[in-house]
């Protein structure tokens, strides 16, 4: 699967970041009267230390921040402030590589289990935790089996697909008919139809030696997503953002997902259906190339 892991037995022992105190995993909860348990309300970000930098940190600020001006959420921490919690972090649990973070922000303790923010009594709940993860390598090279769900990526008029919030569920049904069909990620139509996202990564094929990906109206705005797309037009590889169906993807030569923990994973069977000749294509093998080059570059040094 994109998030399967190597098992890490330094992190039964790691401490985790709880509105500005370190606690041991096992110690680090929040408020059965929290936002984000109660509601699903809160923004997050998935970020990934790599040499002691993480990637595209200012992208992933923006994102966040975006994402909770979008839902009326003011967040207390500045940039700098939010990336010395992660620096004391990752001091305290002495990481430098192959760290997986989620940095979560929540609306806070609320009074009684209730939607209205009014009934909120305190300000942002901030949690930060960071796992020593490497991906399984296998899935770079021999690729992910997805199913086509029936559970469609939303209208932002219902909720914006462009939120990386707390309020997962569409996708967790989505991932839980893909896992009972057997496959690793669920694949996701737009409410017209056409091939969206996957559940929990961005989805692309290669067609005639053309890069498509979805049109961003349904999307969650991945960052690898977007240096996947700078990188094609870098290099010289056509890539183009449109609506395309199924049958597109059926008769695709290669198929990929993108995403912040795995970066670049070939799809070697849709539905049933194998994607070319059923393993890694040299477009994905040249993107995953060109992708390790630029986070191996990226990023000041935080640890």
């Amino acid at each position: 699967m994109t998030h399967d892991f190597v098992d890490d037995p330094r992190n039964r022992d790691l401490l985790v970041h709880v509105n500005g105190d370190l606690r041991p995993r096992a110690e680090a909860v929040i408020s059965v009267f929290d936002s984000g348990f109660l509601m699903g309300d809160g923004v997050w970000e998935g970020l990934r230390l790599h040499h002691g930098r993480i990637p595209f940190l200012d992208r992933h600020y923006d994102r966040l921040f975006e994402n909770a001006a979008g839902i009326a959420l003011e967040i207390p921490w500045s940039r700098q402030e939010l990336t010395a919690r992660l620096r004391d972090l990752f001091a305290a649990n002495d990481m430098r590589e192959s760290a997986h973070v989620r940095l979560m922000i929540t609306r806070g303790l609320k009074t009684t289990p209730y939607q209205d923010p009014r009934v909120n009594v305190s300000g942002p709940t901030l949690v930060i935790t960071a796992e020593h993860k490497k991906p399984v390598p296998e899935a770079r090279e021999h690729g992910l089996r997805l199913f086509t769900v029936h559970v469609r990526r939303g209208r932002p008029d219902v909720q914006d697909p462009a939120w990386n919030s707390h309020s997962k569920l569409n996708c967790i049904v989505a991932c839980v008919q893909a896992t009972g069909a057997g496959a690793d990620e669920a694949l996701m139509l737009d409410p017209q139809g056409f091939v969206a996202t996957c559940n929990s990564t961005n989805f692309f094929c290669v067609r005639k030696g053309e890069v498509w990906t979805a049109t961003p109206k349904y999307l969650m705005p991945g960052i690898t997503r977007a240096v996947t797309l700078e990188l094609c037009r870098e290099h010289g590889i056509p890539a183009r953002e449109l609506d395309f169906t199924l049958t597109n993807v059926y008769g695709a030569e290669e198929a990929f997902v993108t995403g912040t923990f795995g970066g670049l994973v070939p799809a070697t069977e849709v539905d049933g259906r194998r994607i070319g000749d059923g393993t890694r294509g040299p477009i994905t093998r040249r993107l995953q190339e060109l992708y390790d080059r630029r986070v191996a570059s990226e990023g000041e040094v935080i640890s």
